[in-house]
């Protein structure tokens, strides 16, 4: 399987982009994204799956679900602020709209647990400054494990200056060790910041174990999707000159919802580095 989907290699049907598990060749993690025109709408059903909807740019987005519509104030891209989302349970009828339009995510897991439709405000998104030095890097926790209630739903986004190194030391999670390591499919989605001359580029590497062989090291864009079923993952690179954005989003089968990786051993002590060098002065790079 080609792990490395292009921008406009998965439309379908009015998204953008429209990864289901069937079409990752797993069982959980989904992920999709809408291009709204000004005053356009687009209607479907969630089925199996929860999922989060979530303005990548755009500042009018309108999602009605069970009655209820709820305004989203949006951003104007995901390098400019932290977003406000709405959160929607498998078995409902969804409509997604924008006066001005807009792009947004919508990140999704099959599920079991029907939770209620909930409004996420952007104030409450913890913002998280990971790593040090080179390997600095700005997390949004909007539907993290412990942050917000999901059933099985895992989401995230990372915010990374240019020529820095993201997803680093590389990690993985594909083995159920309780208390130390827990499955997750996860897909990477990414948009990476124009330069002077026109669009900006940036890397992601996934490599596995003798039992379990995966290899990738993909050129990625704006739009660009990963997927990585196992293995090793990172570094995420940020080119120097070209920011570099990527919604990470998990699902698995256990029942804790919880987020366990492992380094790799043989880049593990990358970590102990960090507590000698700061915080990369760029960061935050975002204003709420």
């Amino acid at each position: 399987m080609n792990h490395h989907l292009p921008a406009g290699s998965l439309a379908e049907d009015g998204w953008s982009l429209r990864l289901t598990p069937k079409q990752a060749g797993w069982t959980y993690s989904g992920l999709s994204t809408l291009d709204l025109a000004a005053g356009a709408s687009h209607a479907f059903s969630t089925g199996e799956d929860e999922l989060v909807v979530l303005p990548l740019s755009g500042q009018d987005v309108r999602v009605e679900c069970e009655g209820t519509a709820y305004d989203l104030a949006g951003r104007a891209d995901v390098f400019s602020g932290v977003s406000d989302f709405v959160y929607v349970p498998r078995g409902a009828e969804v409509t997604v709209s924008s006066r001005t339009g807009a792009r947004v995510a919508l990140p999704s897991a099959r599920c079991e647990r029907r939770l209620p439709v909930r409004y996420g405000p952007a104030d409450q998104v913890p913002v998280e400054l990971r790593g040090a030095g080179q390997c600095s890097r700005e997390v949004h926790n909007f539907a993290a494990a412990g942050v917000f209630e999901a059933d099985k739903l895992i989401a995230v986004e990372v915010l990374t200056p240019g020529g820095n190194w993201s997803s680093y030391p590389p990690h993985k999670h594909d083995e159920d060790r309780p208390g130390q390591e827990c499955p997750l499919e996860e897909i990477y989605y990414f948009e990476v910041a124009d330069g002077p001359t026109g669009p900006g580029v940036a890397y992601q590497r996934v490599y596995g174990t003798p039992e379990r062989p995966i290899d990738v090291l993909a050129e990625v864009r704006s739009g660009d999707v990963v997927t990585i079923p196992h293995g090793w993952h990172g570094p995420s690179m940020a080119v120097p000159g070209y920011d570099l954005y990527y919604l990470n989003v998990m699902a698995g089968p256990s029942p804790d919802r919880a987020w366990l990786i492992c380094d790799d051993p043989a880049h593990g002590w990358i970590r102990d580095t960090w507590t000698d060098q700061p915080v990369d002065p760029r960061l935050p790079m975002t204003n709420r």
